[in-house]
């Protein structure tokens, strides 16, 4: 029987102005992301509510695992003001959008009834395989 994890990623940016949501369902429904990063610390996975955002490396060996739970798609990537000030040279990430659509504590990967996402230990495994150091972490229980 697999252990879940509930995670709290770094918040490396907001919801930009091109993001395109119905904000009069819990939680919103996103169907084009615009990310705007403010400072990004380094770490795989990433998240602005209600939606998480993944390297393209960690993409790519998601994409590779056979995890359940989730999927990848584009996303819009800017610097903020904020970032321009602190890294005025500085390289954006590379991200994708981590759309989750599992249940938490059914699959690899899922949202709680608040939206915040649970991994599996072998989810957990594939993102800890990178920079997960601004993440919380706390067991999540069925």
């Amino acid at each position: 029987m697999s252990r879940y994890t509930r995670l709290r990623p770094e918040v490396a940016g907001g919801i930009g102005d091109r993001t395109v949501m119905d904000a009069t369902v819990h939680p919103p429904v996103v169907t084009h992301l615009h990310y705007e990063v403010a400072d990004w610390l380094g770490d795989c996975l990433v998240q602005t509510f209600p939606c998480y955002l993944v390297t393209a490396s960690m993409a790519d060996r998601l994409l590779s695992s056979g995890l359940s739970g989730f999927s990848l798609a584009p996303v819009e990537v800017t610097a903020s003001d904020l970032f321009e000030d602190i890294h005025p040279n500085g390289v954006l990430p590379s991200l994708r959008w981590l759309q989750v659509a599992g249940s938490a504590g059914e699959e690899d990967f899922g949202l709680d009834e608040r939206g915040r996402l649970v991994v599996s230990d072998q989810a957990l495994a594939v993102l800890q395989s990178e920079s997960l150091e601004h993440c919380g972490m706390e067991e999540y229980r069925i």
